[in-house]
């Protein structure tokens, strides 16, 4: 049985993380923590000096926020778990900081859940990509993105470059998620040059196929910039597997627009997963 963590801040409520795992349920029984912090200010996430992340992620609660509000979301998680047969727990003890209590739940958890809306509709005014970084590198198990309106995921892209993270992503998947091994999973590497080699290919068929039953290779050649966001939306009822944020052509095409595009589109879920 896995651990899963839903947080909710404030008055944003996302009921398509409810569904995720409402499905995830149904095909292994999970514990489902519903996290209701504080509605927080992300703006003050930002120092003054250079648009840099502040080290404590350390966050007033706005002005306003009412035990009203954030009860009502409750009753609304606790209804929805008793009609659908799912174990939860509510958690809501939390101080005015609620990125670090967040980091301490997420150290016992197996995964946290988001939803891309509330994500982007928090930090729209900010760099999304720079604050998730941050926040990957702040949290202790792996998190799955959530669009509010997708379909459950009947394939998998394990997105790879050869790197330790993109590896150890694909690895943290298939130990959470055998269930969802069985699909038909594409692993997929971006050559920027004509000359680039499929790096270890043997040894990463040699992993992946253990793991992924209906499993194929695929390489994209090209501008990966142009080509792998379209070629992705090919696969809308795929979830993308994928390590954060390393040095290779496919890190670095995320690290520029995998966040700041993909995410935002609300299109697919996105599994991060970061060593």
């Amino acid at each position: 049985m896995k651990k899963i963590l839903l947080a909710f801040d404030g008055k944003n409520f996302s009921k398509a993380s409810l569904d995720f795992v409402r499905a995830l349920n149904e095909k292994d029984p999970v514990l489902v923590i519903g996290a209701f912090l504080p509605q927080v200010s992300y703006e003050s996430l930002w120092s003054n000096s250079g648009g840099g992340m502040v080290g404590t992620l350390a966050i007033p609660v706005l002005e306003g926020e009412t035990s009203e509000v954030v009860q009502k979301s409750i009753e609304h998680f606790e209804s929805y778990c008793n009609r659908n047969n799912i174990e939860y727990r509510v958690h809501k003890d939390f101080n005015d900081f609620a990125l670090p209590e967040l980091k301490k739940e997420t150290r016992f958890a197996d995964l946290l859940v988001l939803s891309s809306e509330t994500f982007y509709g928090n930090i729209d005014t900010i760099k999304p990509d720079i604050y998730m970084k941050e926040l990957l590198h702040n949290l202790e198990c792996p998190v799955v993105v959530i669009p509010e309106k997708f379909d459950f995921p009947g394939s998998n892209i394990l997105s790879y470059d050869g790197s330790e993270s993109s590896v150890y992503a694909i690895k943290q998947y298939a130990y959470l998620f055998p269930e969802l091994c069985h699909n038909a999973t594409i692993l997929v590497y971006v050559k920027e040059k004509s000359g680039d080699e499929f790096p270890e290919e043997n040894n990463i068929e040699e992993l992946a196929a253990r793991h992924f039953s209906d499993l194929t290779l695929t390489r994209l050649e090209g501008d990966p910039d142009r080509y792998f966001r379209s070629w992705l939306m090919e696969h809308n009822k795929s979830i993308l597997i994928s390590g954060a944020f390393g040095r290779s052509s496919l890190s670095r095409l995320f690290r520029k627009s995998f966040v700041s595009e993909i995410i935002s589109d609300h299109k697919l879920p996105v599994f991060i997963a970061h060593k």
